[in-house]
């Protein structure tokens, strides 16, 4: 349930410039690039330049959606901010940096080592497919909740009220599916079958830090409980 009104955004509760949350998906992209460019040794490979490419083209264009639809959320995803649950310190990392690195690398070093790709190129194109509408997925969870944080916390600084529009009108973490659908088909998209091992790694962390979220909302934002009674899928629907 939404409450009938919001409390107003407050962009500059953070101090930091909304812009330059965008910076850090420059940087990413950059880091991202030079790991697999250095690792493989390889500038004909495309289809993880195209996956790049595609990762940073939509990340800007959802971030200048949100800045003008929920303009302090992208500062609120700038930063690890106070009230951050303990143990997603950690599961944040592994999520955000650990996880996909080690995709990254893992891709790179099979490019330097087997060449030609053994994933098709079919394979391939179908994986850009299931990546884009993890994206697509993603962006609407952002778009339908300005309470879209980067780590778990109860934002009562912010008013948090419990969304169930848009996807959260079938699934309770609906940008957590759409996470998962873009790690498991981003070694496919880039022609790694080896780089899947990491990306599973990264699906688990993801689902065990769903379970996590799920319990501390249930027990501390009100009206959570009620909600989820009504919506009972995490994940996927009619399995769990």
């Amino acid at each position: 349930m939404v409450s009938e009104q919001e409390p107003t955004p407050r962009a500059a509760r953070t101090g930091i410039p909304r812009q330059a949350a965008l910076v850090k998906y420059f940087v990413m992209t950059f880091v991202e690039f030079s790991i697999l460019r250095l690792v493989s040794g390889r500038g004909d490979w495309y289809r993880a330049w195209v996956y790049v490419a595609i990762k940073l083209g939509a990340q800007m264009a959802v971030g200048q959606i949100i800045l003008r639809k929920h303009p302090d959320l992208l500062a609120e995803r700038s930063r690890m901010q106070q009230g951050t649950k303990s143990w997603d310190k950690w599961l944040a990392v592994l999520v955000a940096l650990v996880g996909p690195m080690s995709m990254w690398v893992v891709a790179a070093l099979e490019a330097r080592w087997i060449w030609p790709l053994r994933v098709g190129i079919g394979y391939s194109l179908a994986g850009f497919v299931v990546c884009l509408l993890g994206i697509v997925l993603t962006a609407w969870a952002m778009i339908s909740n300005r309470f879209f944080a980067a780590t778990v916390r109860i934002q009562e600084d912010r008013g948090q009220v419990v969304v169930d529009q848009g996807p959260y009108g079938y699934v309770r973490h609906p940008g957590y599916v759409g996470a998962l659908v873009f790690t498991l088909a981003s070694p496919i998209a880039m022609g790694s079958w080896y780089a899947l091992i990491p990306a599973a790694f990264t699906a688990t962390v993801l689902v065990v830090r769903t379970a996590l979220e799920d319990g501390t909302l249930k027990a501390e934002l009100a009206g959570y409980a009620e909600y989820a009674g009504r919506v009972r899928a995490r994940l996927i629907p009619g399995i769990w």
